[in-house]
Parts: structure tokens; sequence; C-alpha cells
């Protein structure tokens, strides 16, 4: 979800708390799109990170946050797109979310869960950002794909 705009940050925060209440025990990772002023000039959304912020430190186990300009940076300077779209954008994210949670659907012996990440990686319960890091980085055009 965004943390800069209404729908993301409002309502995915209100759904993220009324899931914590109702399901206490599981444990809660959020993939979140921190929004940047060079990237947008929506004057609330420093205001709506900020409030969704509070309600993912109080509600999520595991935040990956996902920096907005640094996508637009990586298909600009990496992949040499110059005008990407929300689907190239979409194509980064979904890349991300499929490699961090990748131990979670298949298996493996050095496979782990959410909850040994989290008692691995986070020394607070309210520090629980990480920065995601992916490689190698392509394109959605850069695949060739053929039927079988």
């Amino acid at each position: 979800h965004s943390l800069g705009g209404g729908t993301g940050a409002g309502m995915g925060t209100l759904l993220i708390s009324k899931i914590r209440e109702e399901f206490p025990d599981r444990m809660m990772a959020t993939f979140s799109v921190v929004p940047s002023p060079k990237v947008s000039d929506t004057v609330v959304e420093p205001y709506n990170a900020t409030l969704s912020v509070h309600q993912l430190v109080e509600n999520s186990d595991e935040t990956f946050c996902i920096d907005n300009e640094a996508l637009y940076d990586i298909c600009m300077r990496t992949l040499k797109l110059s005008n990407p779209s929300y689907g190239d954008l979409n194509h980064l994210v979904s890349a991300v979310m499929s490699g961090v949670t990748t131990c979670l659907r298949f298996p493996g012996q050095l496979n782990s869960d959410l909850r040994k990440l989290a008692v691995n990686m986070v020394p607070f319960p309210r520090l629980h950002f990480f920065m995601v890091g992916f490689a190698p980085l392509t394109s959605r055009g850069a695949h060739s794909f053929r039927a079988v």
C-alpha cells in the first residue's frame, strides 16, 4: 500500500488495525511505498505518511519500505525508461515482494517464516522497518516468453 495517498494510507492502515484486532497473535507484514516530494506535488502526502507510519508502528510486525523516488530512479537510470508507467513501477514492486516472500512459498532447509525473520532482524518491537534491495533489475519488456 502507498503511504502518501488517502486510500492506501488511511483505509489501508485502518484495515491493518482491524485485522490486528481480529487476529492479535498472527504476524503482520506490510509492503509500504513511501512518498517523495520529487515524484509527487501532492501537499497532503507528508501528513498521510506521518499518520500511517504511526499506525504501522503500532499494528505491524514487519514493514518493508519501498521508496517511490528510488523506483522512478531505477526505471529511468538503470532500466533506461524515459517515462515509466505505473506498470513499470508495479513490476519492480512485485519482483521485490516475490523475492522477499519466496521462503514462505517454497520448501527448503534454510527457509524461514515471518516470526523467525522478526526475531533475528528486529531489535525492538517498534523498530521493524526494513529497506529492501533487489538484483538483477529488469524491465517488463526485457523478458522473452514463448508458448510451450
